[in-house]
């Protein structure tokens, strides 16, 4: 197993439109950072190019659920989003890239050109963390979140190795709880906040059915906690 690292991206000067890059465990993809102008506002998002074959498990706004995905788009828009079709909007701004065919959408009202990055063992986790709107999953019925607000802690994953459909479902509940442990390492008392998001890319699988496991102890369960569990501690820290 290769040593587990850690890189975070130091916050561009926002003069370029494209960035800089952030290199994938899923062999020759690449998540680009780019800007753009919405109302005013220079805004950025992060867009994986992940091309025919694999397979995403997301719980994302646009194109959520199990499937092939050409493309995830983690898109950073102002606090106090004021519209009501999240899934349009999202839609929009992959047809501007250029991007075709179906794909995974997140929103974040946190500061995209922030990201955070870890690796462990061929598994990438990019992470962008805002904590402003933080709190327990079990909170109180009267404690309600909005009906929808952009995602503040958005999690995508990439892993050169097939899963199957039990193993993808997995491999999202392996995220959150490395998530969860990431705050509170950081001090932070919250398990999130009400709208985070998570996509999980892998290959699709071949005859043999794929990895049948991606749980914390399982091979590559193991390497996508410890690659969330980085990249969501350095994006938390900050905030502490």
């Amino acid at each position: 197993m290769a040593a587990a690292g850690r890189t975070t991206a130091d916050p561009p000067s926002h003069q370029g439109c494209a960035i800089s890059s952030v290199r994938l465990g899923l062999p020759a993809q690449r998540g680009e950072l780019r800007d753009r102008r919405e109302h005013g506002h220079h805004l950025h998002h992060l867009v994986w190019r992940l091309g025919p074959g694999v397979r995403v498990c997301s719980s994302a706004v646009l194109g959520g659920g199990i499937g092939p995905r050409a493309w995830i788009l983690n898109a950073q828009v102002p606090g106090g989003y004021p519209r009501l079709d999240p899934d349009r909007h999202l839609a929009g701004i992959a047809a501007a890239e250029g991007l075709t065919g179906p794909g995974a959408g997140l929103m974040t009202a946190a500061e995209v050109a922030a990201y955070t990055t870890a690796q462990d063992g061929g598994v990438t986790a990019t992470v962008t963390a805002g904590l402003g709107v933080r709190g327990w999953a079990a909170a109180p019925e009267d404690d309600r979140a909005p009906s929808f607000r952009p995602g503040t802690v958005n999690i995508v994953v990439t892993l050169p190795a097939a899963l199957s459909d039990a193993a993808l479902v997995n491999a999202v509940a392996t995220a959150t709880e490395a998530k969860v442990q990431a705050l509170l390492d950081a001090g932070l008392d919250c398990s999130g906040t009400p709208t985070d998001a998570v996509c999980v890319a892998a290959p699709a699988p071949g005859p043999d059915g794929g990895e049948p496991f991606a749980g914390p102890r399982s091979t590559w369960g193991a390497r996508i906690a410890r690659a969330v569990h980085g990249a969501v501690l350095a994006g938390a820290r900050p905030a502490t």
